[in-house]
């Protein structure tokens, strides 16, 4: 049997998700809105959002046509762990191909034709670099983040063993 190996970084991309969600809803509403002392632009609660209304953002770009994606949902903050599963999990079927994948390029609202590819590869790159400009401004606030590389999902997973000797 051949692995899906697009279907495995969806996996670790939702795995990655909820660390960094879990992490950050031990915070106090004070840290969540504390301003970055870095390049990072916005707190960790406006990344944590814009990451997973993207992510949303993103499948509706692969599910429905145009005309269907005008009105984008708004996720509250209370809201985000379970949109992050819903959306992440309708991205996982879509790399599993158990949802319908688009065969042609797509129109985003901005006026771009898109390779579908390319949209799927986005969504990995995008919430990779949300989720490390967390990490950062977690670190600043003197907490450490959650370990959410490969390496960490393959431990996690039993992908990653040391041998016995």
């Amino acid at each position: 049997m051949t692995e899906n190996i697009l279907a495995r970084l969806f996996e670790h991309n939702n795995w990655a998700n909820m660390q960094i969600i879990q992490a950050c809803s031990a915070l106090s509403d004070g840290q969540l809105d504390a301003e970055p002392h870095s390049v990072t632009k916005g707190s960790i609660r406006s990344t944590l959002l814009h990451l997973v209304a993207a992510q949303w953002g993103y499948l509706r770009i692969l599910t429905m046509p145009l005309e269907a994606r005008l009105d984008a949902a708004i996720v509250t903050f209370a809201e985000l762990q379970e949109s992050a599963r819903i959306s992440g999990d309708g991205l996982l079927a879509l790399a599993r191909g158990e949802s319908k994948f688009p065969k042609t390029r797509l129109q985003t609202r901005d006026e771009y034709s898109v390779e579908p590819w390319v949209v799927m590869l986005q969504i990995i790159n995008h919430a990779t670099e949300h989720r490390e400009q967390i990490c950062s401004m977690l670190t600043a606030l003197g907490t450490t983040p959650p370990d959410m590389d490969g390496w960490s999902y393959g431990e996690a997973t039993n992908a990653l063993v040391p041998i016995s000797k």
